[in-house]
């Protein structure tokens, strides 16, 4: 039998079906073992087996699972408890149907014939260009911080600086008295 073979024919159902899932944000480990009918425990393995599913973790260190979590968990009961996978065998059926999943939201129709594909690229390679330089560290770019270097330079300071001699003044060698 292949390694991505059921061990056990079973039915196709997937445990409890997402319209049983309550509509909330977060669930907590003891629920989703609840809704997957296995104890915390078992989830606690198949997060460290299963790539897919890793639900977050809040201030205090708890498991938080988003919808999506609980989904996955769900699957992975499916394909360990009835399709009859081993869980190299689930792993990478779990791997093949991420491979396999269709982009969320098509940007383009793929029935565009209008569609310039290199000027796509181009743009593509702008946007990331101005993706890297948003990313950098606020502060003044190598070229302004040289154009405000030349233009400090043509300026003359108001004051002179502290440690700066006073300016010499050079006066006549005959003094002129107005009183005279």
């Amino acid at each position: 039998m292949g390694h991505n073979q059921p061990i056990r024919g079973g039915a196709n159902s997937s445990g409890a079906p997402a319209s049983e899932i309550p509509d909330k944000l977060y669930f907590r480990i003891g629920e989703v073992a609840r809704l997957c009918e296995v104890p915390a425990y078992v989830l606690r393995f198949w997060e460290s087996e299963f790539p897919q599913l890793k639900p977050n973790k809040g201030g205090t260190g708890q498991r938080l699972y988003r919808r999506r979590d609980v989904e996955m968990a769900l699957r992975v009961k499916t394909l360990l408890k009835e399709e009859g996978y081993t869980i190299p065998g689930a792993r990478a059926v779990l791997k093949a149907e991420f491979k396999h999943k269709e982009p969320q939201l098509s940007l383009i129709p793929a029935a565009a014939p209008n569609v310039n594909v290199k000027q796509l690229r181009i743009l593509r390679r702008e946007l990331e260009a101005i993706a890297a330089i948003l990313s950098r560290p606020a502060g003044k770019s190598a070229a302004a911080q040289k154009a405000h270097a030349e233009q400090s330079a043509s300026v003359q300071p108001l004051r002179r600086p502290r440690n700066a001699s006073p300016p010499r003044i050079e006066t006549p060698d005959i003094l002129f008295d107005p009183a005279e």
